[in-house]
């Protein structure tokens, strides 16, 4: 049959796995449709009846994939090389093994949650992957300017080193502009702002979270990925795999931060009260924050702008800045280069000094 944008939109889904239509005008060149609904471009060629993914049906239109056939039918003919193909994840973990070789454990770290993250296109070839496909996933992050910013790092070293390895033959983020450059943010809560966000947090997991990411100045992330095998009597264990340095990081718990996490029942026994698996991660960031805002009243700051008001609160109160760089688990600063290799010293003690006087710090404005 010759295709068309009309005969394709009219081509029926198969009941199971996947179907092939092809066109009369290119020998090899059609249409490949799912169960699921997905329409692929698709070559198939040569004596062994290898097949190139070409492209999805509304991201390339139906001329451009009929063009790209009949380019790549040309060159199998005239016998020039063609790049190895490839799908994404394969390459991904190929070049994640090289990065971790020869960059930084950081980098490593950085490289491999952007990629698989914010790049989930599985066994998708990556000569089919169109720099629409790329810009769509860093749009999704546009109000992440930092975290857009990194992820587009990322794919574009990934990108390079696949064009390196002749796995694409040409790139597709030359031509790609790079997202506006972010401004660090300032933001600091004064004592009396965090009197009121403090005042407006309920007793649920929310409002627990917000209350602990004050007392503590941990991560978003690693607060509401606690479990029950993290929390001690009067610690917390945030494992090397949920920390965002890859570093195990232990910290210690004053008493706020205790009657937060673990509350004793008469009927019930030892309850953890942000979760008990990792499977139940908090996750309602959005509306809860909004209700919180209207309730406390204070506007223009974000959750993780109460690690960088811990700090600075710390400071306030006279902790030395090598005891505030541990209880937040920062590696460079005073911890970077030749120090971080020979300084095994926990600072247990001084961390725990450093909480028992913020949480009297915090007591004398919350209650």
């Amino acid at each position: 049959m010759r295709l068309t944008d009309f005969s394709i939109n009219a081509l029926p889904l198969p009941d199971h796995n996947s179907v092939m239509y092809y066109d009369d005008l290119v020998p090899g060149f059609g249409v490949r449709l799912s169960c699921g609904g997905s329409k692929t471009y698709i070559l198939t060629h040569g004596p062994r009846r290898q097949r190139d993914t070409l492209g999805k049906v509304g991201i390339i239109s139906l001329r451009e994939a009929r063009l790209e056939a009949k380019r790549r039918l040309a060159e199998y003919t005239l016998g020039k090389e063609r790049p190895t193909t490839t799908d994404w994840d394969s390459a991904v973990e190929e070049y994640l093994k090289e990065v971790a070789l020869l960059r930084r454990d950081r980098t490593h770290k950085s490289y491999e949650y952007a990629l698989k993250k914010h790049f989930k296109y599985g066994v998708t070839k990556l000569s089919a992957l169109m720099p629409q496909d790329l810009r769509k996933n860093l749009n999704r992050l546009a109000d992440r300017p930092a975290e857009q910013q990194h992820a587009y790092v990322a794919l574009r070293a990934f990108i390079r080193w696949a064009y390196r390895q002749h796995y694409i033959e040409r790139n597709p983020m030359d031509r790609m502009r790079q997202p506006h450059p972010y401004k660090a943010r300032e933001r600091v809560l004064t004592n009396e702002e965090i009197k009121k966000v403090w005042s407006a947090c309920g007793d649920d997991t929310f409002g627990r979270i917000v209350k602990l990411l004050i007392l503590t100045g941990q991560r978003v992330g690693e607060i509401t990925s606690l479990t029950a095998a993290m929390i001690g009597d009067d610690t917390i264990t945030i494992p090397a795999a949920l920390a965002k340095n890859g570093h195990k990081h232990i910290i210690p718990l004053g008493p706020l931060a205790k009657e937060l996490l673990i509350r004793d029942d008469a009927d019930k026994g030892r309850r953890f009260l942000v979760s008990s698996s990792g499977d139940k991660r908090f996750n309602n960031y959005g509306k809860c924050k909004d209700q919180l805002d209207a309730r406390c009243g204070v506007s223009g700051w974000r959750l993780h702008d109460l690690r960088r008001t811990f700090a600075s609160g710390m400071a306030s109160i006279g902790v030395a800045l090598p005891v505030t760089e541990r209880l937040l688990n920062h590696i460079s600063g005073s911890f970077g280069g030749i120090v971080g290799v020979y300084q095994r010293y926990d600072f247990m003690p001084e961390m725990r000094d450093a909480i028992t006087r913020w949480e009297a710090h915090i007591n004398l404005f919350v209650h």
